[in-house]
């Protein structure tokens, strides 16, 4: 850290110290238009689509006053996020600067700021480290308050889909040296139990992805009970066949239908040797994209979990080679309308996209093909290993 990015540091976190989390943002803003002699400034927050922007308006007490969604249309913005790069542009009313507001890979949101005139090399250079500031404020913050919630929700949420969400992990996206992983969930209209998960634990990357049975309430809520279930295990730091049997066990035992089960492809990479274990319960088959082609992995057969009652489970095994996609997925993005997408095909085209972009790309693609409103969930994760460091 530069001492110029020291006080502008330190100035953010006590403008956020200073204010509640409902108000954190403003006050953060109000400070930095001060610091950078701004005629205006705006915190736009990623809405939950991952199609536009949201520029909240709070009143004083934190109420969200106004919520203004900005759709992606090409323009600074969208670039500002997907290269996650500070972009500056002139118009007839002065200079703006778009500055992406992430964490590890992880979109956030962007800080807009206005400026009477063009900035200079190290005021942009200021601005981008303002905005990495941002993201800490707004992860702090939105642990004790709903507006940032509230705010990225363009449509209305049901319950079914408010249980799935809270499912999720609290980001869609993980880079570091070793790897990058990203993924989406498209919901259908009618909730079908699809879900993701991922966690990095000193040199081993835990990721998963599920499909409960059936729609609606009870299958968010069977999806519940199993990556509680997975989670518990693998945080006990069990292996990948205790935690399909104890989820297995868990569904079967507890999960309303009588009979509702989950298909599952859980997964273990050793982020210093490539060793990656998988483990497919019923489950559509893993991609892997290597050298710019793509293959289905063949893993052993697993009944579902919570199918049959103290059902047996083998794990399989890859090694992956630096540079090495894996990529995971549900039957949603093969369903109905979607199985004309050529899935391999698009890995194809994709395979020098950051898995952030790829994903999202893909995600497009069945829309385009099955959309608006999705059949059935449709779930996707990709994981570029980069191989050790």
């Amino acid at each position: 850290m530069s001492r110029t990015d020291e006080p502008i540091l330190t100035g953010i976190r006590d403008a956020a110290a200073d204010a509640s989390p409902s108000t954190a943002i403003e006050a953060v803003t109000r400070h930095l238009c001060g610091v950078f002699g701004a005629s205006g400034i705006s915190f736009l927050t990623a809405d939950l689509g991952g199609k536009a922007l949201v520029r909240i308006v709070a009143t004083p007490s934190g109420e969200v006053e106004e919520a203004t969604v900005l759709p992606f249309d090409g323009g600074p913005r969208e670039r500002a996020l997907r290269t996650q790069k500070v972009l500056v542009g002139d118009g007839p009313a002065g200079w703006t600067v778009f500055a992406p507001v992430v964490e590890r890979g992880d979109v956030i949101g962007l800080l807009e700021i206005e400026l009477p005139a063009e900035p200079t090399p190290e005021t942009v250079t200021d601005i981008g480290t303002a905005a990495e500031a941002m993201a800490f404020v707004v992860i702090a913050n939105r642990r004790h308050t709903d507006i940032f919630e509230a705010g990225q929700r363009t449509t209305p949420v049901t319950l079914s889909a408010e249980i799935q969400r809270r499912l999720l992990p609290a980001a869609f996206t993980c880079e570091a040296d070793t790897f990058a992983l990203s993924a989406w969930l498209e919901p259908s209209a009618s909730i079908a139990g699809d879900s993701f998960d991922y966690s990095l634990i000193g040199d081993v990357l835990h990721f998963s992805v599920t499909d409960a049975m059936g729609h609606g309430v009870e299958s968010a809520l069977t999806a519940t009970l199993c990556v509680g279930s997975l989670r518990n295990t693998r945080r006990r730091r069990r292996s990948l066949i205790d935690q399909a049997h104890e989820a297995n066990d868990t569904v079967a035992e507890r999960a309303s239908p009588t009979g509702s089960y989950v298909t599952a492809l859980l997964g273990r990479l050793n982020l210093r040797t490539g060793a990656c274990a998988l483990l497919n319960a019923g489950h559509v088959r893993p991609l892997l994209v290597r050298d710019g082609e793509s293959r289905e992995i063949a893993l052993p057969l697993n009944f579902p979990l919570g199918m049959f009652v103290e059902a047996e489970f083998e794990a399989g095994s890859i090694a992956l080679e630096p540079g090495d996609r894996l990529v995971l997925l549900t039957d949603g993005m093969r369903d109905r309308d979607a199985a004309a997408l050529d899935i391999p095909a698009h890995l194809r085209k994709l395979a020098d996209r950051h898995p952030r972009e790829a994903v999202r790309a893909i995600a497009d693609a069945v829309l385009d093909l099955a959309g608006p409103t999705l059949a059935d969930d449709a779930a996707l994760l990709i994981l570029d290993w980069r191989g050790p460091i």
